[in-house]
């Protein structure tokens, strides 16, 4: 017997109806609300004032190119050509790109691209920009003299006393009393390979074969090949086996948390099943554990344990052992609450011991769980112990934000992130494949 709405006393069909379009209606308009309140709470019409695009666009540029600093120093006078302006990149006296040009002891010659070329005569700087006009500097103990050729100062100009910036299509200027600094971009990473010192540098790569098959050698002592790899590895500008001794530690740090925690965690979780501990009072006091040490932040645990042990990647380590002990207790304990006794009752029939019992009769039932868990947390942390690192001192994450620290070189921060992601999907792949061959084999062999 089937009751409906009409036989149903007392009920109301149209308010029912009228509820549930009110409820239908009631939901977007709350959803609506919270994001009008999220676009004033966090003031985005402001935000989008800040923003600054042309600082966005210099940083995009940066991140895919490099620049040769073409700089006057403003009190000792001479002339220095360097890429990304540092002492490693500088070009030897009187050499440079065929783009510099010097006419005398302090007058040079810069040309940018689109055929703009900016001249440094002295404490003098003149720049004609097409369809702009002339923008000369005049920098003397009291200031910088600015002449622009119309009264108001464009957006790509910034102007003080002490400063003048100057950003086109073309390159960058900037002019303070202790210098005057010309860069032009330049797409790829420079110096990459080989620095300005090296013999190889500047040569191309069918050149570089060649050298490398050749038995006329260019470094005394060592074949061109050798020679070609220790150039590489040990290039100063991009440091290169410093960087893979951080990608290495960084993985060493997200391995030995995460097999440490596993390591903790199987013991302490016989302790949380109710199944193998009987007692209430240690499962709510182990229970109690994994909560507190899984509910703090793996940050956080790296800022504590920072203050008590010191900077370091081992620091880092022991802090994703710390919250990952709490997630894996919890993870194990419930699996070991789900084993099927009659394998247990079956290995105990044979006389085992208890220790045997666990071993032969548990551990091959969770093992799908422990290995699936461990090897898809270990790709995880080694994401995690990225920003560890930043914070303890160690690994790829500690060289990436001190390239953000500097706002100078954002292609090395390209080249960070890069080998980051590769790290993570190497990471990936690698604990993916043996989690199929090692679930695998246990899933055969049982």
């Amino acid at each position: 017997m089937t009751a409906t709405a009409d036989a149903m006393p007392g009920f109301d069909a149209a308010a029912h109806i009228r509820r549930k379009r009110i409820a239908a209606l009631a939901v977007p308009a709350v959803i609506l609300a919270y994001f009008i309140y999220i676009f004033f709470a966090f003031d985005i019409p402001g935000l989008a004032e800040r923003a600054r695009m042309d600082n966005a666009r210099i940083l995009v540029a940066d991140s895919y190119s490099y620049k040769t600093h073409v700089a006057r120093d403003n009190r000792m006078g001479g002339v220095t050509i360097a890429i990304e302006g540092e002492r490693k990149g500088t070009w030897p006296e009187g050499t440079g790109p065929d783009w510099v040009t010097r006419e005398g002891e302090d007058r040079t010659l810069v040309a940018l691209k689109h055929g703009q070329e900016v001249v440094i005569d002295g404490d003098v700087m003149r720049y004609d920009v097409p369809g702009y006009g002339l923008i000369e500097t005049q920098v003397s103990r009291g200031g910088i003299a600015l002449s622009l050729p119309q009264g108001e100062t464009p957006d790509w100009i910034s102007a003080s006393n002490a400063r003048v910036d100057i950003t086109t299509d073309a390159g960058r200027v900037t002019v303070t009393r202790a210098r005057t600094e010309v860069m032009r971009y330049h797409f790829g990473w420079e110096l990459f390979w080989f620095t300005l010192d090296s013999p190889f540098h500047g040569k191309s790569l069918g050149e570089l074969a060649g050298l490398a098959l050749s038995g006329e050698r260019l470094v005394e002592g060592k074949s061109n090949l050798a020679a070609m790899a220790h150039d590489v590895w040990n290039n100063q500008m991009w440091q290169h086996k410093d960087v893979m001794g951080a990608i290495f530690e960084t993985v060493l740090m997200a391995f030995l948390g995460t097999m440490g925690a596993g390591l903790v965690a199987l013991p302490l979780a016989f302790a949380a099943a109710r199944n193998f501990s009987p007692l209430m009072a240690v499962r709510a006091a182990v229970r109690r554990v994994f909560d507190f040490v899984r509910g703090v932040d793996a940050l956080i645990w790296t800022i504590i344990l920072s203050r008590a042990f010191g900077p370091g990647p081992l620091t880092g380590a022991l802090a994703i052992l710390v919250t990952d002990t709490g997630t894996f207790g919890k993870l194990f304990s419930e699996a070991l609450e789900n084993v099927d006794a009659r394998e247990i009752e079956g290995v105990q029939s044979t006389g085992a011991k208890p220790l045997q019992r666990y071993r032969f009769g548990v551990i091959p039932q969770i093992t799908p769980v422990l290995l699936s868990q461990l090897l898809y947390y270990l790709e995880s942390n080694t994401r995690s112990a990225t920003v560890i690192g930043a914070i303890t001192g160690g690994g790829i994450g500690l060289l990436l934000t001190q390239a953000i620290i500097t706002q100078k070189d954002w292609e090395e921060v390209s080249y960070y992130i890069v080998l980051i992601l590769v790290m993570v999907m190497v990471m990936d792949s690698v604990s993916g494949w043996l989690r199929r061959r090692l679930i695998a084999s246990d899933d055969g062999g049982h």
